[in-house]
């Protein structure tokens, strides 16, 4: 079906499709020429039969060091846009290449609403310029950075830097880049009638669950519009990529969604596992999924506890922490770790199960589903939330998909995508669960979804556990990591393959890999790029928050400040998620 896409775009586009080049991952992947870049994309949203309705993802590449090239075309950047079509299931990637000399290609934000924030973080990272842009500006840097931090050119690492030195008057500078203007987002101060007041609410305040800061423009109580500044929490995880080696990139994996474990492994594995053909054993598969599911739970009490309690309910946070503790008791028994484990490897898991570990588990699902029971009562049977959260922060199925939204925000429209069930990955298909859906997407309704799924991630544990396979933990294949040490004491190669992949790492096969899961807070996924090497060449994290704070100002306008802490609460975002 989609090869047929392809053939149209040969046909409607003949003059503007470059080529058509094979991946690891099998996304079709087609090179356009720049200036046709936005007719091809709205042929695919709007023409062609089961469109490509979503916005996936938009990143660039720096081509200007890589060797392995493979038939690709001439360029020295290339703009990557990732479309993904609900009726057919699949995805297409189109790519742009571009000279240094000429870094400009056409906007699609009139095209995509979420497009804006996308063209923007290319606009700071790479110095990329997309003509129409409504404002083009920094989004994750400061206004006074000197660079683009994703060109080769940038140093990845401080040591490679001058020691950072701030004088009093260059603090004056930065103070005055951080005064909001209120021209520069094109609102106006004032009507004929009356003056707007504009508040800041953050970067430090409880409601925006860290250093977010979003400034209101107010018409008394009501919210008339409203601007994020985001870019507190970046650490420019997507460069350590490129200086890490495959294997010791995973650590820094976890800390993308910090409450989501072991899950953020997952997504990054399972790209660069495709990338060098590695099968990973059933019961590894299984080990993974078990955790990942113990991870959603833990990471959906926070939202839950923290939601109760933006809209002024103090104590379920408590009650819902002292389950997320018994989860982490477990974790740390399986792993050694809580939070951040870092337990998955490339082929598997780091150990397998230790003695005992079913009734542990079981014992946790059994009083955690009549928990669940007690937190609706305390909290969605609660008259004062239902006023809170009902009809406050909707949004239809078309809004969503227009904007980029994936996982629960998307199911409580009605949407059933879950790439467990759609894209079943990891041994999913092999596991019987129900994907909870609601109908109005509003801030009560996202609520009931992820409740729900806590209820099918017991359902998926207590499967596990009664069906664990029996069979190895990792794979054989020589680029795991590491290897497995009995074969090396007995046969030269495996040895001097252990060593070179413990002390160099292992070198990937050249090519392009990206993978999604569905996450704890919606899909995340990683895009990968080997030059064959021992580390990425380059290195994209889509995460879920990205796109659905970026819908924020949207559901606010109209509201009140009291809605805005709602509508932040009942999306479930991590700033190390949205800002990487």
């Amino acid at each position: 079906m989609t090869l047929g896409v392809i053939e149209e775009l040969n046909v409607a586009f003949l003059n503007d499709v470059v080529v058509t080049q094979a991946t690891a991952d099998g996304i079709p992947t087609v090179w356009i020429k720049d200036k046709a870049i936005g007719a091809v994309i709205k042929y695919l949203k709007d023409v062609v039969p089961r469109p490509f309705s979503m916005l996936y993802d938009l990143t660039a590449i720096d081509e200007q060091d890589r060797d392995h090239r493979y038939g690709q075309p001439e360029c020295d950047f290339t703009v990557v846009y990732h479309l993904l079509s609900f009726e057919r299931n699949q995805d297409i990637r189109l790519k742009v290449p571009l000279k240094k000399a000429s870094l400009a290609v056409p906007s699609i934000s009139a095209l995509f609403r979420n497009a804006n924030w996308y063209e923007r973080e290319v606009y700071d990272m790479f110095g990329i310029h997309f003509t129409d842009h409504p404002c083009l500006r920094r989004i994750l840097m400061p206004t006074s950075w000197v660079g683009h931090p994703l060109r080769k050119e940038h140093p990845a690492r401080a040591t490679e830097s001058d020691p950072y030195k701030l004088s009093f008057a260059e603090e004056d500078i930065e103070q005055d880049h951080l005064e909001f203007k209120p021209q520069d987002w094109g609102m106006a101060t004032r009507s004929d009638s009356h003056e707007y007041l504009f508040l800041n609410l953050g970067p430090q305040h409880p409601g925006t669950h860290g250093v977010l800061r979003i400034v209101a423009q107010l018409y008394g109580e009501e919210i008339v519009d409203a601007v994020l500044d985001i870019g507190f929490h970046h650490r420019g995880a997507e460069k350590m990529g490129e200086r890490q080696t495959w294997h010791s990139y995973i650590p820094y994996t976890d800390r993308i969604d910090y409450l989501g474990g072991v899950m953020n492994n997952l997504a990054y594995l399972l790209a660069v596992e495709q990338l060098a053909g590695i099968v990973v054993p059933m019961r590894a598969q299984t080990i993974r999924v078990m955790l990942c599911e113990l991870f959603r739970i833990a990471s959906h009490l926070v939202w839950y506890g923290t939601f109760a309690q933006d809209v002024g309910s103090l104590s379920p946070v408590f009650y819902m922490f002292n389950d997320r503790e018994a989860i982490f008791k477990i974790i740390e028994g399986i792993t050694g770790g809580r939070m951040h484990p870092s337990w998955f490897r490339i082929g598997g898991v780091a150990h397998d199960l230790p003695a005992g570990w079913q009734s542990q588990i079981l014992a946790f699902t059994k009083g955690f589903l009549k928990s669940l029971k007690d937190y609706d009562n305390l909290v969605m049977n609660n008259s004062i939330f239902k006023a809170r959260t009902k009809e406050i922060g909707g949004y239809s199925k078309e809004e969503a998909i227009e904007w980029g939204v994936t996982g629960p925000g998307l199911r409580a429209c009605g949407v059933e995508l879950d790439f467990r069930k759609w894209r079943p990955y990891s041994g999913y298909d092999n596991f019987d669960f129900d994907i909870p859906t609601a109908k109005a997407g509003d801030c009560y309704d996202r609520g009931v979804v992820r409740i729900e799924e806590m209820r099918q991630s017991v359902r998926i544990i207590e499967q596990a556990v009664a069906k664990m396979p029996d069979g190895e933990i990792k794979s054989d294949h020589p680029l795991t990591t590491p290897p497995k040490k009995e074969q090396a004491l007995v046969n030269i190669e495996t040895l001097i393959n252990h060593f070179l992949n413990v002390s160099w790492g292992p070198v990937m096969p050249a090519g392009e890999s990206f993978f999604g899961i569905e996450a704890t807070k919606g899909n995340n996924g990683y895009y990968l790029i080997s030059d064959q090497s021992n580390r990425s060449y380059r290195t994209r994290i889509r995460t879920p928050s990205f796109p659905h704070l970026q819908m924020v100002p949207k559901l606010a306008r109209g509201r009140t400040i009291s809605d805005l802490l709602a509508i932040l609460g009942s999306i479930d975002f991590v700033l190390a998620d949205l800002d990487r």
